[in-house]
């Protein structure tokens, strides 16, 4: 991911698509484990304006940016753990078994496995976690934007990707924790990630 968080970007088309993976990647990290010192202090210093003002994203990365600057690591990494850790049932999941079947490892995860493999794609063996998981689905979302084989990485791979495995319960994720008692930081980067959604949603709608 590259350094600078700033979402602003020119109208050129490339810098379109960097700036969209790069969210996607972002959001990756955010959602795997809680930000380490040096990427939430990019975050705390990240630029804020948006080219034009009034952005449907701009209002939810400012509150995100000023929820980061407002706490300390430790309160981020103790609320990532009272969601999404600790022993058993967590008190909210980030897989999306979850939220398509009510289970966890059921029949969205072997279609999800079977369209990685068409990708080329499959799990490392020092991750833990099921590929439905939201880190892993938003990384195949940047590498099917960032990737060099256009074979691959290519707006129609994207949109079905898309389609079939981030829209159908993303949503679902942002609000269980945007109503969630104990969700400060991940409050808010729920609803930056449910605008990113509703973005790229908007932005497949107009290539379909």
């Amino acid at each position: 991911m590259s350094q600078d968080l700033n979402l602003s970007s020119n109208s050129h088309a490339l810098d379109e698509e960097t700036a969209r993976a790069e969210v996607y990647g972002l959001l990756s990290q955010l959602y795997y484990q809680a930000p380490g010192e040096e990427l939430l202090g990019q975050l705390q210093v990240a630029v804020t304006e948006a080219p034009d003002a009034g952005g449907f994203l701009e209002e939810p990365w400012r509150e995100l940016v000023a929820c980061a600057r407002s706490l300390s690591q430790a309160q981020i990494a103790s609320e990532f753990t009272s969601l999404f850790g600790g022993v058993g049932k967590p008190e909210v999941y980030l897989f999306g078994s979850h939220y398509l079947s009510g289970f966890l490892n059921e029949k969205p995860l072997v279609r999800l496995r079977d369209d990685l493999a068409e990708l080329g794609l499959g799990r490392s063996e020092a991750m833990p976690e099921t590929e439905d998981h939201v880190a892993y689905v938003f990384e195949v979302m940047r590498f099917l934007i960032a990737g060099d084989d256009v074979a691959v990485s290519n707006l129609t791979r994207q949109q079905a990707f898309f389609n079939q495995h981030v829209q159908s319960w993303l949503p679902a994720l942002c609000q269980a924790l945007q109503a969630h008692p104990r969700a400060v930081f991940y409050a808010r980067a729920a609803a930056f990630t449910s605008a990113f959604i509703s973005v790229e949603s908007q932005g497949f709608d107009l290539v379909a």
